[in-house]
């Protein structure tokens, strides 16, 4: 499970320069609420939470601080069908499990996926690095949901039925 990581400034700076970044306050603000959160935010909710502090702040710098967060390889981009990429900067080996009605993203560490590599990939020259595995259905919420309205529509058949 990610945990809230404290991370010193200094290190953050360090770890900025050695990927090409210079560390500025909106991109540390930026880079921390990543590091402090197992939501998978969007750019959106990344601008709302932000944006208090730096009320200057566009979402255009948020959308241009992501992509070179992601170019730097610092966070994943997680896409979602038919809505807004979430972003990810837990950057430890893991998986997701994604909900295809609300879109929840929640973080997935399975031993038996740690050791995921396709025999036939050595075959064909490819040197494997690392992989990702998203598994897409129902959360538990969105399914009781589901459950719900599947009873009321089979109540309200039989009584049409009466």
């Amino acid at each position: 499970m990610k945990t809230p990581r404290d991370v010193t400034t200094a290190h953050l700076q360090q770890r900025f320069q050695e990927k090409g970044l210079k560390l500025t306050p909106q991109r540390l603000a930026i880079y921390q609420m990543l590091m402090n959160t197992e939501a998978h935010p969007t750019a959106d909710d990344i601008y709302h939470a932000v944006k208090p502090t730096f009320p200057m702040l566009s979402l255009n710098t948020v959308y241009y601080t992501l992509t070179a967060f992601k170019e730097a390889g610092l966070v994943w981009e997680v896409p979602v069908e038919h809505a807004s990429s979430r972003y990810d900067a837990n950057m430890d080996q893991h998986h997701h499990l994604v909900c295809l009605d609300c879109g929840k993203i929640e973080d997935l560490y399975d031993e038996s996926l740690v050791c995921l590599r396709p025999p036939t990939a050595n075959q064909r020259g490819f040197d494997i690095r690392m992989h990702r595995v998203e598994f897409r259905g129902y959360c538990e919420a969105c399914r009781a949901k589901q459950g719900a309205s599947q009873d009321t529509a089979l109540s309200n058949r039989s009584m049409s039925q009466s």
